[in-house]
């Protein structure tokens, strides 16, 4: 009975920020939408045409493939951001983003380079179902409803696997050149890491600024209800491409 009033409670409070905040709400709902009919968290016709045309060690060419697939990978922003949300020590972020890192690393060069195929919608639902879980995790629902905390950073860690393994699908749909191709991956691999950084930065920065000012702890149940809906639209989306393409 008690967990049913937290439920009933926390669908109220979301009902009340959303009133509260309705045009912002609106706004950032559409953002994800925005992004996948705008960068499809795929790789532009250039860029294509490049990886696939391109034979022999192009260490600088991959690098920036990498890092731009990073900064315009909004699924994986998403979940970085629910990561960070209440962070406030530096080593906590170093932490939890170094083992992100070590989850996406390690599978995506394990895809690529061991030709292990996965289906890329399922893997993209449970992206969006990480953004979902750390939403949910920021909002504190996990010890009021089951009654206990899941471990945050083996989540951060597993979930992060799976992040490697839908970076690997996108190059997988290209028939890459053997000659280099290691040398080229790795390559693309450090491209992603500093893409990652530099969002990273960026979102530390922004964070630092809202933090400061009177209203964050007011918004921050709103802005985690949003990022949660964004994850149910990523995984409805892509759930909806599994059935149907």
């Amino acid at each position: 009975m008690a967990k049913t009033f937290t439920v009933v409670s926390t669908l109220q409070r979301i009902g009340g920020a959303l009133r509260a905040h309705g045009f912002a709400f609106i706004a950032l709902m559409l953002l994800p939408l925005l992004a996948t009919s705008v960068f499809a968290h795929g790789v532009a016709e250039d860029d294509k045409l490049f990886i696939e045309q391109a034979s022999g060690m192009q260490l600088i060419p991959f690098i920036y493939l990498g890092a731009k697939h990073m900064v315009t990978g909004y699924d994986h922003l998403l979940f970085l951001f629910g990561v960070i949300f209440f962070l406030y020590r530096m080593r906590e972020v170093g932490l939890y983003v170094t083992l992100f890192a070590v989850g996406h690393s390690a599978t995506l060069l394990y895809g690529v380079l061991s030709g292990t195929h996965v289906n890329p919608y399922i893997v993209d639902a449970i992206i969006g179902l990480s953004v979902v879980y750390k939403a949910l995790d920021n909002l504190g629902a996990f010890k009021r409803v089951l009654g206990f905390q899941p471990n945050t950073q083996a989540a951060v860690l597993i979930f992060g696997f799976f992040h490697g393994f839908g970076l690997a699908t996108k190059l997988q749909e290209f028939t890459l050149s053997q000659e280099g191709l290691v040398p080229n991956i790795l390559a693309f691999n450090v491209g992603v890491e500093l893409g990652q950084l530099l969002a990273l930065a960026v979102m530390l920065i922004a964070m630092g600024f809202w933090r400061r000012s009177g209203t964050f702890w007011r918004q921050a149940f709103a802005a985690n209800a949003v990022l949660m809906a964004a994850g149910f639209v990523l995984m409805g989306h892509q759930i909806t491409r599994y059935f149907t393409v």
